[in-house]
């Protein structure tokens, strides 16, 4: 008798907003589910909240990509990795995952957010004044949602904001799903030399920004090599993630204008909006990974030491059992632990940083455009279904 083999991560969405239609018939019939990985090993794949939420902060599973199987890519991490590897925190266990956060949780406090908003307000209201000036049609995405978080984290880490063009195209390589491995490996190595050149000049000419900072504190113990992928995680995660989020939370709300009316006719909604559009769009749309470290029950089953389990957060963040309608978008649904920004140990270190961004930014945006709408019919406009973060490549708008 022939074993099947178990089908692969679903990646196909039929609608912009959801995420692929097999994710809910999983978390039905089988939320706890065999996945085949295209490097042909086989582990699993969680859709049930309660168990993405589980794993996600279980010290028996282990963050080490270098132990995990990718479910989008066939290819392996090359053998010089490790140096690489130095200060990607988000690939690590503690006790070495401990003292990277240690570290740096002070620059992402919600108190040092709020005294970053303001800087924010004037980024957010110099792009609205260039749109403005320029006048429709506009494309959201160049002139205002990769600018603002990219200008941001540029300022909080002492990154020349002159040298974005050159950043941006190299993480939009290193997120491009069907990326070949000379590809990846070549913006790596070109981002990793270009922070790695900064960090040098922070040496001699310091500044009062997160990067210098951590160059001159003799405390932290910070290699050359582990604050060089400190700086290069986080100028990735900090532009990509939110100008995802702004582009597509802006065009989530236009094509649901019953809640867009209600956000402006009530400001003080924003929060409880900012926490709808990420649970509902989840835009880390292959999920997280994590690798078991010994054999461990999961919802009737049982993971093995070494097998590798995708937490399906765009799945958990639907899951009728934790959110009533959940395929409703819902700016007044009371607030729910989703789990966007993860979970655990490894929450989104800058998830403060990118909910102030959005705070401010939708409210400007809507309130300086009123007659905001798309400039081409929404099923045109291009999605990200290629990059291991969701969003939109471009979306044209007019008013």
């Amino acid at each position: 008798m022939s074993v099947s083999t178990p089908p692969s991560l679903p990646t196909r969405r039929e609608r912009p907003f959801d995420p692929p239609r097999e994710y809910r018939l999983l978390r039905e019939e089988d939320p706890v589910s065999r996945l085949s990985f295209p490097d042909g090993k086989v582990g699993w794949l969680l859709t049930r909240h309660e168990d993405v939420r589980a794993i996600l902060s279980d010290p028996r599973f282990s963050s080490d990509r270098l132990r995990a199987s990718s479910p989008v890519r066939a290819f392996p991490i090359r053998p010089d990795e490790p140096v690489f590897r130095s200060g990607s925190f988000i690939s690590m266990d503690a006790p070495e995952h401990t003292r990277y956060r240690r570290i740096l949780t002070r620059w992402f406090t919600t108190r040092r957010m709020r005294e970053l908003t303001p800087r924010i307000e004037q980024i957010v209201a110099e792009h609205l004044d260039a749109m403005e000036r320029t006048g429709p049609p506009a494309d959201l995405v160049p002139a205002f949602a990769l600018p603002i978080p990219s200008l941001v984290i540029c300022e909080l880490l002492g990154v020349p904001y002159e040298d974005r063009a050159a950043f941006q195209d190299w993480t939009s390589m290193l997120l491009k799903v069907g990326a070949d491995r000379d590809t990846i490996f070549a913006a790596r190595d070109a981002i990793w030399d270009y922070i790695r050149g900064l960090i040098d000049r922070k040496r001699r000419e310091p500044d009062d920004a997160l990067l210098s900072s951590l160059v001159h504190d003799p405390d932290n113990g910070l290699t050359p090599e582990e604050l060089t992928g400190v700086g290069l995680l986080l100028l990735v995660a900090g532009h990509e993630t939110t100008a995802n989020m702004l582009a597509l939370g802006t065009l989530t709300l236009l094509t649901h204008p019953e809640q867009l009316r209600a956000l402006r006719e009530r400001p003080e909604l924003i929060d409880g909006a900012v926490e709808e559009l990420l649970r509902y769009l989840s835009i880390i749309q292959f999920g997280l990974v994590r690798v078991a470290r010994e054999d461990v029950e999961i919802g009737g089953h049982l993971v093995r030491e070494g097998e590798t389990v995708v937490a399906a957060l765009s799945a958990a963040n639907r899951d009728p059992e934790h959110y009533p309608d959940p395929d409703r978008l819902d700016i007044t649904r009371p607030p729910a632990q989703h789990v966007a920004f993860g979970h655990g140990f490894h929450q989104c270190l800058g998830q403060q940083l990118a909910r102030s961004e959005m705070k401010v930014a939708y409210p400007a945006l809507f309130a300086r455009f009123p007659g905001l709408r798309p400039a081409v019919p929404p099923e045109d406009v291009p999605l990200r279904d290629d990059m291991v973060i969701y969003g939109a490549y471009s979306l044209p708008l007019t008013w």
